[in-house]
């Protein structure tokens, strides 16, 4: 049998257009990155959100076996074998992180031929989500240390900073740091340490908004680390929630792929599961 990569190569990519248009989304609701991804606007649900609802299989706690198939590829197969059937479906998954991708787990587009395709972009940057959660995170990260700097008002416990920095990769180096060294111009000496973004309370916000002003509310009330009497400051309180939100206005949107049967796959969002919910996006479920 081939390979999982030279299965996905050798496939035959539908356009994105006519995939969408499997499930009635016309070329004007997709803004398209290329002629097979695209990010589905807003405006779909609106026209949507009336209509009666659909079946919802949820696929979970699958153990990945040696052969790899574990929650993704018994998703895309099980999906792939009811199209066969005549029904008509679509799934949502969630998005690859770089880090499994260059460790030990691998990527995460399903196996054999039940893939999503294409695969290589999936599994490496996609549309830029998870960079633009890292982007987001980083800021309300920067901010803190600049709020202190700039005369701590909100009188914050550097000893008690709770918001970590984040990176897309495996990096146990940078687990455990000191920042703020080199003198007065370069900020308060403390003890910090980067995370994997998927890991990131921004991502899981993200899965769980309903739209671009719900994640703003919620990031609103994230606490960022607390002051020297034991109070809790936000990420509202250093002013970093519009910020970071508006980092994150084109990743809130659903990406659409396909399957290498032509099955309309969403893949959004990938908070991880032994820390947060380990599900896909909200918004893409309910489309």
């Amino acid at each position: 049998m081939p390979s999982d990569i030279e299965i996905a190569q050798s496939a035959e990519l539908k356009p994105i257009v006519d995939i969408a248009s499997k499930l009635g989304i016309t070329e004007d609701e997709l803004e398209l990155y290329g002629k097979y991804k695209a990010k589905v606007t807003p405006s779909v649900w609106e026209r949507v959100k009336d209509n009666p609802d659909g079946k919802l299989v949820l696929v979970t706690a699958i153990t990945p076996t040696p052969a790899g198939e574990g929650k993704t590829t018994t998703t895309v197969g099980l999906s792939q074998a009811l199209a066969k059937l005549g029904q008509k479906v679509s799934f949502a998954i969630r998005e690859p992180s770089l880090g499994p991708s260059f460790g030990v787990k691998g990527g995460a587009a399903g196996g054999g031929y039940s893939q999503v395709i294409p695969m290589e972009d999936i599994n490496l940057h996609f549309t830029g989500d998870i960079h633009a959660v890292t982007t987001a995170h980083n800021l309300i990260s920067a901010m803190i240390d600049n709020s202190m700097q700039q005369g701590n008002e909100h009188n914050l416990d550097p000893r008690r900073i709770v918001w970590r920095r984040v990176m897309d990769l495996n990096e146990r180096a940078l687990r455990s740091i000191v920042i703020g060294l080199g003198g007065k111009a370069n900020g308060v000496p403390r003890e910090t340490g980067f995370d994997i973004t998927v890991a990131s309370e921004i991502m899981a916000i993200l899965c769980l908004s309903t739209d671009l002003m719900d994640l703003k509310e919620r990031i609103q009330r994230i606490v960022i680390g607390y002051t020297y009497d034991g109070k809790a400051v936000t990420a509202g309180d250093i002013g970093a929630a519009g910020s970071a939100s508006v980092l994150l206005k084109d990743a809130i949107k659903p990406n659409l792929v396909q399957t290498l049967e032509g099955v309309p796959a969403f893949i959004h969002g990938g908070p991880f599961a032994n820390i947060a919910h380990g599900c896909n996006s909200l918004q893409a479920t309910r489309l």
